[in-house]
């Protein structure tokens, strides 16, 4: 029996496991946003740089890339930017292009439910030696230090343990993590690896491992066709930042918003430039700066890595900081795009589009008169500050003249240009504060482009003492601390102990803290952990890795409602009671509720 979806496909009447019953082949057909990101930037590499490169022919040991995976340095990254992840890169330390296929298989339900993770870990770094359940073992496992990685090595152990050949060995895999089916499997396994001569205890032993590994790891196969867009998207980042970062913000392929993806490219020294309706496209797009003055920029060590990336580069185009003359660096910026502004339709973008395409817009009425977006496209336009190149006067004084401007009318009759449009009238209305500007682009486009949320808290932040994501590697395991920032992610993924632990990611403007709130803390601080926007937490650092570190939080407050406390004068008191204040709603956008997560 077959019907038609609500898209127009036509489905058959069976689930996933009938569908193979009735002898139907099963696929599943992922559509990876990752790639579309990738193409993006290969397209703006070729505008911007005249070059194409071919991420076919690109080595799969460069060393710029690696160095950048060691450090974790991997948001937007395919399958390497979530917490885990980068804490698990800080401990395996990927050397070559097969160790991504390891972490990649690592990290799931599999692995981590039959604790395979930190045997691997430590006899990876020499700390324990391998071990194998039976001699037998070591050609199958011998790869993976005697630990139980991937499916073809949980067939193959069925195989050489019990002699089950692939087939069935494959059909016993898929049903280990069934209550009912598993005495019976277990009981086959048992008598027909004593025939083979293996011993009882090693033959129980092996298959608890398998059982706990269960159906839930990845095939080596699988695992090397998610690194191939694995290692293609770091080597992207690692020699072309900005137009990486520029295809991920267009396609929002990852987990975190893009505040966070934007606030990344603003610590390598790629500027973040404004709406335009003279210059923005729909997507983001990179524009080549000119070379900064000396002193000015970003951070030192993230400039002085992307010069290292270049000079180890092997294939491919000028980076982000290709030299152009002595003492200089080329600079990139990443020009916000049109489709974010909310509201704004398609078909406005193609009017807004054809219409510059005849000549630049000059004024607010010749916007109105030649683009056809609506009144309300207009104003968000104007408010968020694309319109602040046209005409004279300031950007109140152009929202006014789009929210009075009487915009054409379909079938109205047309005034020939022939002395130009009059210039727009100047009531010299009173310019945008700082934070109006960033309160305006949080409403229209969801981001504090122009400047970071975080830094109109720097005199709080200073007075609590808050230790910033740049510096947090370098404090001691157990030292207490307080960070604070824009709250990006929140995930609640089942962990092996079963307990309910919350994963925070926290935005500071100088890169992510990630923050774990265990069961013990959550019953005093789960409403504000849930519902407020800007987090402050006390906490206690845990290494992660040879840089990476995480925050095991104590007490957490809305940091908005120390902000408030502080003008009050009762910061001291506000800290003293703990978190748990009452809360406000946050601004729409701020953060994601990732996988997993309870929040709103």
């Amino acid at each position: 029996p077959l019907e038609r979806s609500s898209q127009g496909y036509r489905m058959v009447q069976a689930d996933k496991d009938d569908v193979e019953l009735l002898g139907y082949l099963k696929l599943d057909v992922l559509g990876v946003r990752m790639l579309s990101a990738m193409r993006h930037a290969l397209d703006e590499i070729a505008r911007t740089e005249h070059v194409k490169v071919d991420l076919e022919g690109i080595p799969l040991d460069d060393p710029a890339t690696f160095e950048l995976i060691r450090a974790s340095d991997t948001l937007g990254c395919f399958q390497i930017e979530s917490p885990g992840q980068r804490e698990l890169l800080q401990k395996l330390q990927p050397e070559r292009f097969e160790d991504l296929i390891v972490d990649i298989s690592l990290f799931r339900p599999g692995p981590v439910k039959s604790d395979m993770v930190a045997p691997y870990l430590r006899r990876r770094h020499g700390l324990e030696p391998p071990t194998y359940a039976h001699p037998a073992l070591r050609p199958v496992l011998g790869e993976t230090f005697g630990v139980i990685v991937y499916h073809e090595q949980v067939l193959r152990t069925l195989s050489v343990v019990a002699g089950y050949d692939l087939a069935e060995a494959d059909r016993i895999r898929r049903h280990l993590d069934d209550a009912e089916e598993l005495p019976a499997l277990r009981a086959d396994f048992l008598a027909r690896a004593a025939r083979r001569g293996i011993a009882a205890e090693d033959a129980e032993r092996i298959f608890d491992e398998l059982a706990g590994f269960a159906s839930f790891g990845f095939c080596k196969a699988h695992a090397a066709a998610f690194a191939v867009p694995t290692y293609r998207s770091a080597w992207l980042k690692a020699h072309h930042p900005a137009h990486f970062l520029a295809g991920v913000l267009t396609h929002d392929p990852g987990m975190y918003p893009r505040r966070l993806i934007l606030q990344d490219a603003r610590r390598r020294g790629i500027e973040i430039l404004p709406l335009d309706v003279n210059r923005s496209e729909p997507e983001y797009t990179v524009e080549v700066l000119e070379a900064p003055a000396r002193g000015e920029g970003s951070d030192p060590s993230v400039v002085e890595a992307a010069r290292s990336a270049v000079r180890a580069a092997r294939v491919g185009a000028p980076t982000a900081a290709r030299p152009t003359g002595p003492g200089t660096a080329r600079r990139y910026g990443i020009r916000l795009g049109l489709r974010d502004v909310q509201g704004i339709s398609e078909a406005e973008i193609r009017g807004i589009l054809r219409a510059r395409a005849e000549r630049p817009f000059r004024d607010v009425g010749d916007f109105l008169r030649r683009s056809g977006v609506s009144r309300p496209v207009a104003e968000a336009l104007a408010h968020a500050g694309a319109l602040d190149g046209l005409g004279a006067g300031t950007r109140r004084d152009r929202l006014y003249a789009a929210m009075t401007t009487e915009p054409v009318r379909e079938g109205e009759q047309l005034a020939l240009d022939l002395a130009g449009p009059p210039e727009q009238l100047a009531l010299d209305l009173p310019e945008y504060s700082e934070a109006e500007r960033v309160r305006a682009e949080l409403e229209v486009v969801g981001l504090d482009a122009s400047r970071h949320l975080v830094s109109f808290f720097e005199p709080l932040l200073a007075e609590l003492g808050v230790a910033r994501a740049r510096d947090l590697w370098r404090r001691r395991t157990g030292e207490r601390v307080m960070v604070a920032g824009v709250k990006v992610a929140s995930q609640t993924p089942a962990v092996r102990s079963g307990q309910r632990i919350v994963f925070l990611t926290l935005d500071d403007a100088t890169g992510p803290v990630d923050v774990t709130v265990f069961e013990s803390v959550q019953p005093r601080v789960a409403r504000t952990v849930f519902h407020a926007s800007m987090l402050a937490v006390l906490g206690r650092v845990r290494r992660t890795g040879v840089r990476g570190v995480s925050v095991i939080a104590e007490d957490v407050w809305d940091l908005l409602a120390l902000h408030r406390a502080r003008r009050e004068g009762r910061l001291a008191e506000v800290l003293a009671a703990g978190g748990g204040a009452p809360l406000g709603r946050a601004p729409r956008k701020l953060w994601h509720a990732s996988g997993g997560s309870a929040g709103w």
